[in-house]
Parts: C-alpha cells; structure tokens; sequence
C-alpha cells in the first residue's frame, strides 16, 4: 500500500517562502513521477509540479515557473517543494501525488495522493 505524507504547510504574508515535504512508503518508487498538486476554495485541483524519481526531469505549471521548485531526495524516499515569492493567489490545500508517468492533462498520470496540507497566503 503506497502512502504519501505531506508536511510544512502553514501561514505565511505574501512575499513569504515555504517548504512542502512528502514522505512516499509501501513500494519501490524507482520508476515513479512524483507530483504535487493544489486546490483552492471553490475551485479544481491543479497541477503544480512532478519530478522523475532519479531527478533527471521536472515539470512546473506556468504560473509556479521561476517561484517554485520541485526537488526529490532518494535516500529519504522524500519530495520537496521549495516556493518563493509566494502570493495570496497561492493559497491552497497542497497534495503529493506518485504515477508510473507523467502526461499532460486529466490526472497527469498519477495513481497516489495525499491527504493535502493547507498553505495560506495572507496579503
């Protein structure tokens, strides 16, 4: 059984950095994307980022590029998403996701989440 634990949400004023993590357990995630992924009030989920397990290949949704980063340490089967220049648009319940392949569109080919952990982006 995959599980994907999120942490490191919070408060935080516009302008304001923050560090997602996501511990993955229960497989071997040698050949899996991890993603993460947001949910504003009122709105659909949105794709955030995804990295190939070795870290040879990311992937950023237009309005995170240049803010955002997506990072993977092997060792500790753990994802980090570094954001920067945060804005009150930001705010969002944040969700780890794992897949065998990363595609565009629809469920960007993720079959594991998480339960989410909530930034808030106070201006």
């Amino acid at each position: 059984q995959v599980q994907l634990v999120e942490s490191g949400g919070g408060l935080v004023q516009a302008g304001g950095s923050l560090r997602l993590s996501c511990v993955a357990s229960g497989r071997t995630f040698s050949t899996y994307v991890m993603g993460w992924f947001r949910q504003a009030p009122g709105k659909e989920r949105e794709f955030v980022a995804a990295i190939t397990w070795t870290g040879g290949r990311t992937f950023y949704a237009d309005s995170v590029k240049g803010r955002f980063t997506i990072s993977i340490d092997n060792a500790k089967n753990t994802v980090y998403l570094q954001m920067n220049s945060l804005k009150p648009e930001d705010t969002a319940v944040y969700s780890c996701a794992a897949g065998v392949r990363f595609f565009w569109g629809g469920s960007y080919g993720m079959d594991y989440w998480g339960k989410g952990t909530l930034v808030t982006v106070s201006s």
